[in-house]
């Protein structure tokens, strides 16, 4: 039996609530996560904190990108081909933890998050097929 690499690579986005990093992700991505990685050097940190807009007019992200980028919409990130590792120089520049950050793509607060997470996460009841509605 021969799988189309396309229907394949489909079923990845019928998963709710999670984006997983395909080569496709990764094309679409490559200016905004460039940028998230950027911010590694001090001195790209503050000239992004003193002006975002002028820093962000230096790099070839999308309009869409930029706008979640300025909204700190990492959700959007995500779905504009940002990787999470990468964005993770951006919340640190802003001087959020991991947690805060993934709290802000959660609706929870970070008190909550916390005692998912400690709980063991996620229910594995729920939605499991955007598609199916199950």
């Amino acid at each position: 039996m021969t799988t189309d690499i396309h229907d394949y690579l489909a079923e990845f986005e019928d998963i709710p609530g999670t984006r997983v990093y395909t080569t496709k992700r990764a094309r679409q991505g490559y200016w905004l996560n460039q940028f998230a990685m950027s911010l590694m050097k001090a001195e790209n940190r503050k000239r992004w904190l003193a002006d975002e807009e002028a820093y962000i007019a230096d790099w070839p992200v999308t309009s869409e990108q930029k706008e979640a980028l300025l909204a700190r919409d990492y959700n959007r990130m995500l779905d504009l081909g940002g990787n999470i590792y990468y964005l993770a120089k951006i919340f640190s520049t802003d001087g959020k933890s991991f947690v805060e950050a993934v709290s802000t793509m959660t609706g929870m607060s970070v008190d909550e998050y916390k005692a998912m997470m400690q709980a063991g996460g996620r229910s594995p009841d729920g939605v499991r097929s955007i598609r199916e509605g199950r």
